[in-house]
């Protein structure tokens, strides 16, 4: 298989760009923002990989008027799997990991805490993954309200589902089932939300494409989310939707550090842990 240096730049800097793109945006909505608190504003952090090359960029913004804690990273890594993360890989049916554990990443990942109970947290990832033998795009987002309103949930969904259909008229129906085994907790039996769409080793052999389809589910993040977290960062919240917010926020933080499958990969890779670790909430509880 070729290198695919080109399109692996041509995938690093997209990924690149809607992490600019995002980051602009919420700052924006930052500024729109209720209260009288400083709007809040990334704090940016080059990271890199304890071995191996590449890393990325971390971006975090703590305590603004609409995002309690947000992170939105992009990173380009290589390097050669350890032998546990080879072991994963060629378990997926990854050809060839057993002779060449090379490869290469990038990808953005979001997660975000909202300030008001009303408001839903989410999580967004697009990403390339390239071997010697093998190459596929994986991504998705999911809305996790602690609150759930229907009307949100429908319209975060149009939005991935016009995503899907202008590419493959069976995609929606096939990641929203994908998304909702996945983003399934088992010892607690329920879903961390109220699900999206999530794919991996897409690979249909037609590259462009598989990247077009990529693209175009990073690109619907900001319509399907934005103006949810608009029109609820100054509804009225009481003192149990925050207790409601909180024990929420302790069931994301078990799904990812239980079963997220990046999670695990970052850790196990070598990647900065702050970095990997971004998608914890900065507050949560248990009952």
């Amino acid at each position: 298989m070729p290198e695919m240096t080109a399109e692996r730049k041509q995938a690093a800097d997209w990924f690149h760009a809607l992490r600019d793109t995002i980051t602009a945006a919420f700052e924006g909505l930052e500024d729109r923002g209720p209260g009288d608190r400083p709007a809040g504003r990334f704090e940016v952090t080059p990271t890199t990989r304890a071995d191996d090359g590449g890393g990325g960029i971390m971006s975090v913004m703590r305590g603004g008027r609409v995002f309690e804690k947000v992170g939105v990273n992009w990173s380009e890594v290589h390097g050669k799997l350890n032998p546990r993360a080879q072991a994963a890989m060629a378990a997926r049916g990854v050809p060839g990991m057993d002779r060449d554990p090379r490869f290469w990443a990038s990808g953005i990942s979001l997660v975000a805490h909202m300030q008001n109970p009303q408001a839903p947290a989410v999580h967004m990832n697009t990403r390339m993954f390239w071997t010697p033998n093998a190459w596929w795009f994986g991504g998705g987002a999911d809305l996790n309200p602690c609150i759930e309103y229907p009307e949100d949930t429908a319209h975060f969904h149009d939005r991935l589902r016009a995503a899907c259909d202008a590419h493959d008229p069976g995609y929606y129906d096939r990641f929203k089932a994908w998304a909702d085994e996945y983003f399934f907790i088992p010892h607690r039996g329920r879903a961390r939300g109220v699900g999206g769409i999530f794919y991996d080793d897409l690979n249909t052999g037609d590259w462009d494409e598989d990247f077009a389809f990529t693209r175009d589910v990073g690109s619907a993040f900001l319509p399907a989310f934005l103006p949810l977290a608009e029109a609820r960062m100054d509804a009225a919240w009481t003192e149990a939707d925050r207790d409601t917010q909180l024990v929420h926020r302790g069931l994301y933080a078990e799904y990812n550090l239980v079963y997220d499958r990046g999670t695990k990969f970052g850790l196990e890779t070598g990647h900065n842990a702050d970095a990997v670790l971004m998608s914890l909430p900065p507050l949560a509880k248990w009952v």
